[in-house]
């Protein structure tokens, strides 16, 4: 059974940055497509970024995009998410997610094989 662990998160001020990590067990991780989703107070979990199995980067939007960089060492089983410029709108919990069948672009939350259990990112003004 696969597994994700984040790390990572914390308060940091606005204009700062954040490097979160997740580490994968218990999957073959070249094999899978990995990414980022949030859930800020208050709303629903959103797409934040991915990265598939063959290197292919999406994200969100022009709201994360230049500011946010997704990427992954199939070494040490890892993805990771470069936070810079940070806004106190970023404020949310990042879960890691794990899709054997993702390809890129759209990514479902429902299609998602495996969730980390999320890490904090508190931006303060």
């Amino acid at each position: 059974q696969g597994q994700l662990v984040e790390s990572g998160g914390g308060l940091v001020q606005a204009g700062g940055s954040l490097r979160l990590s997740c580490a994968a067990s218990g999957l073959t991780f070249s094999s899978y497509s990995m990414g980022w989703f949030r859930q800020a107070p208050g709303k629903e979990r959103e797409f934040v970024a991915s990265i598939t199995k063959n290197g292919g980067v999406s994200y969100s939007g022009a709201t994360v995009k230049g500011r946010l960089t997704i990427s992954r060492d199939n070494a040490k089983n890892t993805v990771y998410l470069q936070m810079n410029s940070l806004k106190p709108e970023d404020t949310a919990v990042y879960y890691c997610a794990a899709e054997r069948g993702y390809y890129g672009g759209t990514w479902s939350e429902r299609s998602v094989d495996y969730w980390g259990k999320g890490t904090l990112v508190t931006v303060s003004t």
